[in-house]
This record gives structure tokens, sequence and C-alpha cells, in this order.
């Protein structure tokens, strides 16, 4: 049987490095802030900008969240964004999805400066990830890397096969892997026999968000699977892989949940902190 990757104790952990800096940070009068941007109602929205009060909450970060109505024009929604950039007592944006019908998605992340884009969205961000440049970047993928760093899993000159090739986790993971040494294959709806590609993987790391598609025979016996999907079924949430059966053929398997979405918030967090340097700068 697989070891379990625990990502809720990893993300304790670094929870705690993050209380402790923002101590030091208020004891020297800079109090972190993250403000957060709700349009519409979503439910799943909703939810998370409450997780990510009650999150900041814990460790003394502040947060205000600005809940516009599913109607508001994109031009206000835009001023809002700008008159955040130009408030130095706020180091962090984040601008909850989906945003409501007539609001264009790349126009409104684009407009989040770049140094307060915890979310690493902006463009700029994504070219600082392209030319090995210092940014914000995107959790999730950020959140599979720390996932094996903290388990003890080498990434270096290994073979990472990544099956899901999407904006916000495929593309950008390509590049931390590679920023690892490892040695990267991608994958995607596209790809004709799957396996062929995810049985040679030391590390395969499912991204696709489609239910438990990376079935047991799709994995070499002893590999790390890290799991970053997320499906809603009628059985409850459950990841990209069929952990049940996977379990018994991986080395070490990431579960869902529990696993890398466990530590997108205190990542987040980091990504605020790390804003405040650059912002510094």
């Amino acid at each position: 049987m697989a070891m379990i990757i625990d990502g809720k104790k990893i993300a304790g952990l670094i929870k705690e490095e993050i209380k402790k800096e923002v101590g030091q940070l208020r004891e020297k009068g800079i109090v972190p802030k993250l403000a957060v941007i709700l349009a519409g109602d979503d439910p799943a929205s909703v939810i998370y900008a409450r997780s990510k009060k009650k999150a900041c909450i814990n460790t003394g970060i502040d947060y205000e969240l600005f809940n516009l109505p599913g109607g508001v024009p994109e031009n206000e929604l835009l001023d809002l964004i700008n008159k955040l950039n130009k408030d130095a007592d706020v180091h962090g944006i984040m601008v909850e999805l989906p945003l409501p019908g007539g609001i264009n998605k790349k126009r409104v992340l684009a407009a989040i400066s770049p140094l307060k884009d915890v979310d690493g969205a902006h463009p700029v961000n994504r070219g600082n990830l392209l030319g090995d440049g210092d940014g914000l970047f995107s959790v999730t993928p950020q959140s599979c890397i720390e996932i094996m760093s903290h388990s003890g899993i080498e990434i270096e000159g290994k073979h990472a096969v990544l099956v899901g090739r999407g904006e916000t986790v495929g593309k950008p993971l390509i590049l931390m892997l590679l920023k690892q040494n490892a040695t990267v294959t991608v994958c995607h709806t596209k790809t004709g026999d799957l396996g062929r590609y995810t049985r040679q993987a030391d590390i395969l790391i499912a991204a696709v968000g489609k239910a438990n598609m990376i079935t047991a025979d799709l994995i070499r016996p002893g590999a790390v699977v890290i799991d970053a999907g997320i499906n809603e079924t009628a059985a409850g949430i459950c990841g990209d892989v069929d952990f049940a059966q996977a379990q018994k053929v991986a080395g070490a398997i990431s579960p869902v949940p529990g696993g890398v979405g466990s530590l997108t918030t205190v990542l987040l967090q980091r990504n605020l902190l790390k804003a405040i340097k650059l912002q510094k700068k």
C-alpha cells in the first residue's frame, strides 16, 4: 500500500511559518492585508471567500471582502481594482471566479497590479514564471511541488508525467517542474494511448478535472501520484485519481480531499507576504 501524503499536516507546518512572519511584520508596524472581490453569489465562491477570511484571522492577516452584486458593470469592478491597487494598506488582491456573465475575465485579472496579484493570474506574473523571474505564482501548482518537497520526495532527475494542460494548474506546473530539474511529459485530451506515457512516470500528476480518470492500470508500480483534481460527484468530493485502487499500486499518493487542496489557502497567504517584499523593492 502507498504512503498517504498528509496535505493537512503540511499545511499546518506552513501556517505556523506564516504566523511567525506576520507577527514579525506587525512588530515593525506592517499589517498584511488581503482584499477579496466577490461579484455575485456563486455558492462555491461564497464558501471560498469565507474560508479565506477564517484562515486570515487565524494567522493575523487583515482581510476585507468586497461583495458586489451579480449585475455590477465591468467598469465599476475595474474602478474598485484600481482603487485597491493604489491603497498602500492593501498588499494583496484576489478576484473570486467565476465572474458574472458579461464581464471580461482576462481584462479584470490583468487590471490587478502584478505586485498585488496573489493568485498569480496576471500576464506579467505568468511571464515571470516563464522567464524564471521573481513574481507571484498560482498556488495550486505550487501546492503540488510543496506537498512533495515536504514529504521528502525527490523531484530532481525524475520523470514527471503531467495529465492536464489547463491555464490555472497544468501550464504553470510544467514550468515549476522544469525549475525543479524534472524531465517533464505533458498529456491531455488529445493524447493517444495515455497509459503508454503514464506508466513511464516516476511522478504522475493528474490535473484534468475528470473524476477517477486515472485508474490503477495507468500507474507504474511504486510511482508517486499527485492528485490536483477536485470533482463533485453523487458520492461526494473526489479527485482525478481512482484513489481506492491507485493506492494499492503507487509508492506514495495524495488524497482528495486532504491533499493538494489543503495547501492552497496557506500558499495564498505566503504569496501575500512575498507581495509585501516585492512592493518594498
